[in-house]
């Protein structure tokens, strides 16, 4: 049996540091997902997770990867199974999506129907 690396976990504060230095971000969400929000980042990427095993090729290997979602679960496995693929310079967004939108970062696309969830290292307005 081969031996699971973790996965590093990032807030969306830092995430904005990561895309500043030009970092790739997967969102994972599903497509009716996407149709309704959406980050506003430059480098972005959209492979749903119920297509991640057979796509996942797509993710260039020698470029900071930062995986997303709704709230940071889905992204999460789907950072695992890269890290377990030979990709080393992954990351995964905790708390996603929602807390993106709670700090006011970029989207496209209402935000009507996001939950906010309070706590968590990004709870300060110096996130992380």
């Amino acid at each position: 049996m081969s031996e699971q690396k973790l996965v590093k976990e990032i807030c969306p504060g830092t995430t904005q540091n990561w895309i500043s230095n030009g970092a790739l971000l997967v969102d994972v969400r599903e497509t009716e997902e996407i149709e309704q929000l959406s980050f506003d980042v430059p480098n972005l990427m959209h492979i749903p997770l119920s297509e991640f095993e057979s796509r996942f090729s797509e993710i260039p290997v020698n470029t900071d990867v930062v995986m997303v979602c709704q709230v940071g679960v889905r992204s999460l496995r789907a950072a695992g199974f890269l890290v377990n693929h030979g990709y080393t310079q992954v990351v995964n967004m905790k708390y996603g999506m929602n807390r993106w939108i709670e700090k006011g970062y970029p989207v496209k696309g209402t935000t009507l129907k996001v939950s906010m969830n309070g706590g968590g290292c990004c709870s300060s307005d110096s996130c992380c």
